[in-house]
Order: C-alpha cells, then sequence, then structure tokens
C-alpha cells in the first residue's frame, strides 16, 4: 500500500535580501520559509521533518495569506507575521523550542541561554541551538532572534548577512519596551 504524499504549495517572493521560498498546505498552514540560494537546506529539513510521508511541492496558483504576510513584514509591518498558522514536523522537544522563539519580540534579540530558561530547560543551551537550526520556518518562528552570550550574531541558515539585515530591519521597525 502506497502513501499519498503531503501537498505543499510552493510561492517564490523577491525581499530586499534575495528571493524567499514559501511552502504552505492545502490549509493555509506555512510549512516551511527559506531563502532561494538554501533551497536543497530546505528539502533537506522537510525531509527530516517528514521521513514518514512523501512530500509533493507544487507551485502555489495565488499569493498566500503567508506571502502577503511576509511582504508587509519585509515594508516595516514587522508584527504583520504574527499571527501566521504554522505547522511543522519534528521532535517535541524542537516545537518546544520553536513555539518559544515565536514568543521573542521583534526589535529585542535574546541569547540561546535564556531560550532554554524559557523553556525551563537551562542546561539544553546547545540543543536549544540544535533546535533553532533545524527550524524550518524562518522569520515567523523568529530563529534570527536568537543571538550569543555575547551579543555576537552566531548561525542563521540563511547566512549571517540576513541574520543581520533581520535584526536591524525589526530595531527600526519595532518600539522598544520601557519596562
Amino acid at each position: 500500500m502506497s502513501v499519498q504524499p503531503q501537498v505543499f504549495f510552493l510561492e517564490r517572493a523577491p525581499t530586499p535580501i534575495g528571493r524567499m521560498l514559501i511552502l504552505g498546505d492545502e490549509r493555509g498552514q506555512l510549512r516551511a520559509v527559506d531563502w532561494e540560494d538554501y533551497e536543497p537546506r530546505m528539502h533537506r529539513l522537510l525531509r527530516t521533518q517528514y521521513r514518514r510521508q512523501p512530500i509533493a511541492l507544487r507551485d502555489a496558483a495565488q499569493a498566500s495569506p503567508a506571502r502577503r504576510a511576509l511582504e508587509a513584514y519585509f515594508d516595516g509591518a514587522v508584527r504583520a507575521i504574527d499571527a501566521l498558522d504554522v505547522a511543522t514536523g519534528g521532535t517535541d522537544f524542537q516545537r518546544q523550542v520553536w513555539q518559544a522563539l515565536r514568543g521573542i519580540a521583534g526589535g529585542a534579540p535574546i541569547t540561546y541561554g535564556a531560550l532554554a530558561q524559557r523553556i525551563a530547560r537551562p542546561t539544553a543551551v546547545r540543543a536549544v541551538g540544535l533546535a533553532n537550526g533545524a527550524n524550518p520556518v524562518g522569520i515567523v518562528v523568529p530563529c534570527h532572534r536568537v543571538v550569543g552570550a555575547d551579543a555576537s550574531l552566531t548561525g542563521y541558515g540563511g547566512g549571517l548577512h540576513r541574520k543581520r539585515w533581520l535584526l536591524e530591519h525589526e530595531a527600526r521597525w519595532c518600539p522598544r519596551s520601557s519596562t
């Protein structure tokens, strides 16, 4: 008995920092966001996350709500991505880290150690870093908002130049809290 592939719809969108790949499903859930020059990595992450089910990619017929929200994000409406519906594979621990990433405010990066504290796993800093690196939904699940213990820019699947740009973009458009 063959397993029917799960169909994801692919969009390619221009951004100020390169063409972005956006994958959604038939319910409008966002499954992956990556960069065109890192497309092989995106496919690798999908194979890892959906090992038990084949994936089929189809070109999207029209712009999805995710694409429109990401375009608004790049136009300065950074919070436009906050309510997007995201569905991922991955382990329970990875999904826990990815959920915590969504709680990091734009313009307010935190360290891997602080992220480990947020999920009540203070000794799991390396595991948090690995889960962060396996995040298939960049920008929306904002792994770029996590920095090294000394606030240095460390690891970003789309390249450090993009991480720097994203952090600067968010700092420009997100008001800082006075708390």
